[in-house]
C-alpha cells in the first residue's frame, strides 16, 4: 500500500496532539463582536409602526405666480408648521394676529455650521445666535406676533426642464432644504410659515408677492394689519463697508421689501444683539425721480418736419421707447416697426421697406440700435427710398432701464403690450455695444430724451416701489 503523500511529493505526516503547556502553539482566536454603523435608535425606529412614529408637523405646498394658467410652473415653496395643539394654547391665543414679524432665513435665523457661504447638506446649519429661538418664542407667546419667514432661494428649482438633466448636485437640493427647515421648525415648535422664492418673478424680494400670499394665508386685509408694530428682520440691508474690514451687504432687498410693505426694518445685529444701525446706501432708488404733473408735450418737443421720414430710436431695453412712441409719434401718423412682434431683424427690415415704398413714415422703435453698424443699415434703407432719417436718443441709465423692465413685466396696469421680463444679458449686451449717435452718421437731427416718469399718480405709486 502506497502511503498518502504531502506537499512536494513527501509522505503526509499525522499531526501530533499538542500538550497544554506547549509554548509554540497559539490559543484559538477570540471572536470579535461585529461593529455596526446602525444606531439602536435607527433600529428601533425601523421596527416602530408608522402610526406610532413622531409626526412631521410641516406641510409643504407650491404656488405659481400665475394662478390662472396651469402651464405656468410653480416657483414659490411654502412650508407651514403647526405644533401639537393643546387646549390651553388654543384658549390663550387670538384667532387672527394683527402684528407680523417677518424674518429672512439664512444669515438671520440660521447660519452654516461649517462656516461656508452655502450649506453643504441638510445638517449643515446652526442658529445665527443662541438667542434666536428664545426671542422668536417671546414674539409669539408673549407679544402676540405672527412669525413668518421670507427667503430668496434662487439655488432651488422646483420643476426642472424635462429636456435637460440637472447636475446631481442640484437634484437633491429641494429635498435637503425641506429636511433642514423641518428640523429648524421642530426645534422652535411655534406656528410658523415659510415662503421660499425660487424664481425671478413677483415672489422674489424686494417684490411684494410673498407678503401678498401671506395675507391670503392668514386671511388678512391690509386694513387688518398693524403696520406700525410690524417689523422685517434681514441681513440684506444695503449696509456699507465698515471699519476693521466689515464687508458691505450683498444687497438691499430686505430693507427695500420692508419699505414696499410699509413696515419697520432692522438687521439681525440690531434686533437680536441690540447693536446700533450702520450706514446704508441703495445702488438705485426710484424715489429720487419725483412725480410730475403731465403737460401737453411732457417736457419733450417732437415736431413732424418732413412729409415722409424714418425715425430711429436708440436706447436700452426699458428706456421708455414704447411710451414715447404712443404719446408723441403715433398721433402724428407714424407706423412702428416692432421687433417684439416680428422677432427677426430681416422681417423688421422688410416691413420697414414695404411701408416706405407705400409712402408711410416709420419709426424703428423697439430695436435698441446700439452701434453705428446696425444704424447704418437703416440709414441706407431710408436713403434708398429718398427719405430723411431722424434720431431719438433715450439717455436712460441701465439700472433705471432694468427697473422699468421689472415694473412693466410684473404689473398689468403698466404693461398694455403684455411684455415679458428680459434677462440681464439684454441690458449688458446693449451697454457693451453702445456708441453715442452722431450727426455724421447721416441724421437730419438728434433729439436727446432724458428719462421722466410719464404716467398717472396711481401708476407712479406702483412704479416708485423697489422692484430690482
Amino acid at each position: 500500500m502506497v502511503p498518502p503523500r504531502g506537499r512536494a511529493g513527501s509522505p503526509a505526516r499525522r499531526k501530533r496532539p499538542a500538550p497544554d503547556n506547549d509554548p509554540l502553539i497559539s490559543p484559538p482566536p477570540l471572536k470579535r463582536k461585529a461593529q455596526s454603523a446602525i444606531s439602536k435608535t435607527a433600529v428601533a425606529n425601523f421596527f416602530t409602526p408608522t402610526s406610532q412614529k413622531p409626526k412631521d408637523r410641516t406641510t409643504w405646498t407650491e404656488r405659481s405666480p400665475n394662478q390662472e394658467s396651469k402651464d405656468t410652473p410653480a416657483t414659490l415653496l411654502v412650508a407651514k408648521y403647526l405644533p401639537e395643539e393643546k387646549e390651553v394654547d388654543k384658549a390663550k391665543q387670538p384667532s387672527k394676529r394683527r402684528k407680523i414679524a417677518v424674518f429672512d432665513l439664512d444669515s438671520t435665523l440660521i447660519a452654516t455650521a461649517t462656516g461656508k457661504r452655502h450649506a453643504g447638506d441638510a445638517a449643515d446649519w446652526k442658529w445665527w445666535h443662541h438667542s434666536v429661538p428664545g426671542r422668536l418664542r417671546q414674539l409669539y407667546n408673549d407679544e402676540g406676533y405672527q412669525v413668518v419667514i421670507f427667503t430668496n432661494q434662487g439655488g432651488l428649482t422646483l420643476h426642472p426642464d424635462p429636456k435637460s438633466k440637472p447636475p446631481k448636485s442640484l437634484q437633491n437640493r429641494v429635498a435637503s432644504f425641506k429636511q433642514k427647515c423641518s428640523v429648524v421648525f421642530s426645534q422652535l415648535d411655534l406656528p410658523i410659515t415659510l415662503y421660499a422664492a425660487t424664481g425671478k418673478d413677483i415672489y422674489r424680494k424686494p417684490r411684494p408677492g410673498m407678503w401678498i400670499e401671506m395675507e391670503g394665508d392668514y386671511d388678512l386685509a391690509e386694513s387688518d394689519i398693524d403696520h406700525e408694530s410690524c417689523i422685517f428682520i434681514g441681513d440684506a440691508g444695503g449696509r456699507v463697508a465698515g471699519l476693521g474690514g466689515v464687508p458691505k451687504d450683498f444687497s438691499c432687498s430686505d430693507r427695500n421689501l420692508a419699505d414696499n410693505i410699509g413696515i419697520r426694518f432692522q438687521t439681525p445685529e440690531e434686533f437680536f444683539l441690540g447693536e446700533k444701525p450702520r450706514e446704508f446706501a441703495r445702488d438705485f432708488d426710484p424715489k429720487t425721480i419725483p412725480f410730475a404733473e403731465q403737460d401737453d408735450n411732457d417736457g419733450v418737443v417732437f415736431e413732424k418736419k418732413n412729409e415722409r421720414d424714418m425715425v430711429l430710436f436708440v436706447g436700452n431695453p426699458g428706456a421708455g421707447k414704447s411710451t414715447f412712441f404712443w404719446k408723441h409719434l403715433e398721433p402724428l401718423g407714424y407706423e412702428r416697426i416692432n421687433q417684439d412682434v416680428l422677432k427677426r431683424f430681416d422681417k423688421c427690415f422688410k416691413a420697414a421697406a414695404d411701408l416706405l415704398k407705400d409712402g408711410e413714415s416709420v419709426v424703428i422703435g423697439n430695436n435698441t440700435n446700439p452701434d453705428p453698424s446696425i444704424r447704418a443699415q437703416w440709414i441706407e434703407l431710408a436713403s434708398k427710398h429718398k427719405v430723411p432719417v431722424r434720431c431719438v436718443w433715450f439717455k436712460t441709465p441701465m439700472q433705471l432701464c432694468e427697473h422699468n423692465d421689472a415694473v412693466r413685466s410684473l404689473n398689468k396696469l403698466l404693461n398694455p403690450e403684455s411684455r415679458q421680463s428680459l434677462p440681464k444679458l439684454a441690458f449688458n449686451g446693449f451697454g457693451s455695444r453702445f456708441k453715442e449717435p452722431k450727426l455724421k452718421e447721416g441724421y437730419q437731427d438728434i433729439l436727446e430724451v432724458e428719462f421722466r416718469f410719464r404716467g398717472t399718480r396711481e401708476e407712479y405709486e406702483i412704479w416708485s416701489q423697489y422692484w430690482i
